[in-house]
């Protein structure tokens, strides 16, 4: 392609279920979970970088993780963080980007990519994007990254797509968000599901058309800013724009509604960071299957997450399958696989407070 696309990172989420070591005011995507000494935000950012110029990079977060960012990201302007006055979701967060990015190149190709991943083989990925932005410029389509499945995993959500042609790029059947485990069994059984990575590469214009037909009041709010972006009243009229708007994902808003999304299927090595269980999965074992990060003693334990602070000695004994988090002023013991609790955790953890959240 003549000119690079913009690279819109996601960097706005709570990292819910990986409290309490993701907090409110600092999630996981501002964490270095991986020990790297480069925090999830910082890693996506290199990945990218590596190809692409940092002029063409727009990150959009919370208001209030805006300095952040700016902190993690010292390459990047000031005008290249996007800050949402309030959380809306997907849909709003690439709807603001769209227009933004439709006043700086009208003929522009964006990737989405979140900012909570880890890939592996980076030549691999670039090779699945370069087939997905080549696939992008045909008949408005939106091309999203579909990873082969390897466990009937609850925690991602699933894209089917229409096999029966040698090509590469398929046509996506259907979405669906995060199935429960025997519905996830049969999606792996059937072969013609994918997870859904959440990566979109697509023209700007094919997404901005998109918009207008499946979310056409989303779409006119954001498109009567374009006399405020990179202006001093902007902030005002987002404040306003997303009072005005629904929280809505751009999977449920828009595309699942859309007959011109496919799928590229990406085979890199890839997880999303989004829980302890997928912390876990990376991390090294003991021969118990064991995992411990700071000062622990286990004994007749097994396949357990100890997160705890060197300072503190932590015993265990007995457990099987738990994760034990003890971070600041919260120590949290469940199961480890116990995704779906989190948010009934955190509800109680917020009658108690907000300063434990």
């Amino acid at each position: 392609m003549d000119r690079q696309p913009y690279i819109v990172i996601l960097a706005g989420g709570l990292g819910v279920k990986l409290w309490p070591q993701s907090r409110h005011n600092k999630p996981k995507q501002f964490l270095d979970l991986l020990g790297t000494g480069r925090t999830l935000l910082q890693m996506t950012y290199d990945r990218y970088a590596v190809k692409f110029s940092k002029d063409r990079f727009l990150v959009v977060t919370s208001k209030k993780y805006s300095q952040l960012v700016q902190e993690q990201l010292p390459d990047l302007e000031e005008q290249q963080i996007i800050s949402e006055p309030i959380r809306r979701n997907t849909a709003a967060s690439l709807c603001l980007a769209s227009y933004i990015i439709q006043q700086l190149d009208a003929e522009a190709t964006v990737i989405v990519s979140p900012s909570d991943q880890v890939i592996f083989n980076e030549a691999a990925f670039f090779e699945v994007l370069d087939v997905a932005l080549e696939a992008s410029v045909l008949d408005h389509r939106l091309v999203t990254v579909g990873i082969q499945p390897h466990s009937p995993d609850t925690g991602f959500g699933y894209i089917q797509y229409i096999d029966g042609t040698p090509d590469r790029v398929k046509k996506v059947k259907t979405f669906t968000e995060k199935p429960d485990l025997a519905l996830a069994q049969t999606f792996l059984e059937s072969g013609d599901f994918l997870w859904n990575s959440g990566i979109f590469v697509w023209k700007n214009q094919s997404f901005i058309r998109a918009l207008e037909t499946h979310q056409p009041e989303m779409s006119e709010v954001f498109e009567e800013g374009d006399a405020y972006y990179g202006t001093s009243e902007e902030a005002g009229f987002l404040r306003k724009a997303y009072s005005m708007i629904k929280n809505v994902s751009v999977n449920a808003g828009v595309l699942v509604k859309s007959d011109a999304v496919y799928v590229v299927l990406g085979n890199f090595g890839w997880s999303d960071l989004g829980s302890w269980r997928t912390l876990y999965d990376f991390k090294n074992k003991t021969t118990f299957g064991n995992v411990t990060e700071g000062n622990a003693l286990l004994f007749e334990a097994e396949n357990c997450y100890v997160k705890s602070s060197p300072e503190r000695l932590v015993v265990i004994q007995g457990l099987k399958d738990y994760l034990i988090a003890d971070n600041e002023n919260v120590l949290l013991i469940c199961k480890l696989g116990d995704e779906h609790k989190f948010r009934e955790f955190l509800n109680g953890a917020k009658e108690k407070g907000t300063e434990f959240l």
